[in-house]
């Protein structure tokens, strides 16, 4: 379902030169599954999600979702993705219900399908009760459930999630990662990006560690551990990263 070959995304900065934020990344997501990227904040993780979005270009490499390239077909991506971000804003003069229903519209959708979709996407994500609240009005948690719900409205088979359960507070986010596993037992190919270790424990089934823009490591949790002989996954985090550092530091010394 998510193809990635070679994904490199370079700029040039004032202050820093040239800078790579991705570095030659790849991975595949099937569908029914949650792919986890994870890494600390400027690994490249949501250079990576923008990308797949259509949002950025990348500088080499490819991308294709749902067998849709990135950059040369960009529209069909786009319409078979759902974004959800830590930091989704919602209109403030428009009800919970308001805004899915303009999103729907947005991506076509027929008055008599959008309601019969609308009104399952509340049932399952217990939005009900906040049907009739404005945007000015909601907690951080309703609004990520109002982010959910138009991501999902046009049942895209695609589904990023970047750093979705930022600002929430225990409750809320373990709410989200409920949601998010039902998405993955309703047949969604899944990105879910972090920089949290517990919550790709739970959730995904398939890992890629990025820092500085390169794959450190990847495959199932159990695998890596085996691989790298680490039974304690945040001491296998870790030490890819203080390993990788001594890497860069001394080519750099060396240079």
């Amino acid at each position: 379902m998510i193809h990635v070959q070679h994904l490199t995304k370079q700029y040039a900065d004032l202050e820093r030169g040239h800078f790579v934020a991705l570095a030659g990344v790849s991975f595949d997501v099937p569908s029914g599954r949650i792919f986890g990227l994870l890494g600390p904040n400027g690994a490249g993780k949501t250079t990576a999600l923008r990308i797949l979005s259509t949002m950025l270009r990348p500088s080499g490499g490819s991308a294709t979702v749902a067998g849709f390239d990135v950059v040369t077909q960009s529209p069909q991506v786009r319409r078979r993705i759902g974004f959800v971000s830590g930091n989704t804003g919602v209109y403030d003069r428009m009800t919970a219900w308001e805004m899915v229903s303009y999103f729907g519209h947005l991506h076509g959708l027929a008055d008599d399908v959008l309601r019969e979709r609308m009104e399952r996407i509340f049932d399952r994500l217990q939005m009900n009760d906040i049907r009739n609240v404005l945007g000015g009005k909601m907690s951080t948690g309703m609004k990520q459930k109002v982010s959910i719900a138009r991501a999902v409205v046009h049942d895209p088979p695609v589904l990023i999630f970047d750093e979705a359960t930022s600002g929430l507070d225990v409750l809320v986010a373990r709410a989200l990662l409920e949601s998010v596993a039902e998405l993955r037992e309703h047949g969604k190919c899944i990105i879910y990006s972090t920089h949290i270790m517990s919550e790709v424990e739970k959730l995904c089934d398939e890992i890629a560690i990025l820092h500085r823009g390169h794959v450190l490591a990847q495959g199932t949790l159990e695998g890596l551990r085996e691989a790298h002989g680490e039974e304690v996954f945040e001491d296998l985090f870790f030490r890819l990263i203080s390993e990788h550092d001594q890497r860069q530091a001394a080519r750099a010394t060396t240079a």
